[in-house]
């Protein structure tokens, strides 16, 4: 079984949206028992908030359900257990050291080779939809 967590800052926009993404890939490529895919934060302000709503609204009318989806932070114990770490920004790579202190098993890297912009202040939830698509389409393939 391979382990992915996403993250971001708050884990209530990006980091869910890639969670819930990459699930709806695998399932349509029939690999579901093949995954463990999850999502988590590297900061406190969201902890048990469930997605955004906005992102949630988008993706629902994609036929994405994010129910009992609630934000977390990530711990080290998830740089242990998942077989690999990716982040929506740089800003979010430095954030996680100081979670994990470093990199030894080179886990962790972004998901695309630029940010995912944050939709909570660019308000550009579709763009942020669609930069993470692109990227869990890449990262699927990559794994397969």
């Amino acid at each position: 079984m391979y382990k992915i967590l996403f993250v971001c800052h708050g884990n209530i926009c990006r980091s869910p949206c890639a969670e819930f993404v990459m699930k709806e890939l695998v399932r349509q490529a029939n690999r579901q028992d093949e995954f463990e895919i999850a999502s988590a934060a590297t900061s406190t302000e969201e902890l048990g908030n469930p997605v955004y709503p906005p992102m949630r609204e988008l993706l629902n009318k994609k036929g994405i359900s994010t129910a009992g989806k609630y934000a977390r932070q990530m711990t080290k114990a998830d740089y242990d257990y998942y077989d690999s770490i990716i982040l929506m920004d740089h800003y979010n790579l430095r954030n996680i050291m100081y979670i994990i202190g470093e990199d030894t098993d080179h886990k962790v890297r972004l998901l695309l080779d630029r940010d995912v912009s944050d939709p909570w202040y660019t308000r550009d939830f579709t763009k942020a939809y669609n930069d993470i698509l692109e990227g869990c389409t890449a990262l699927l393939e990559e794994i397969l």
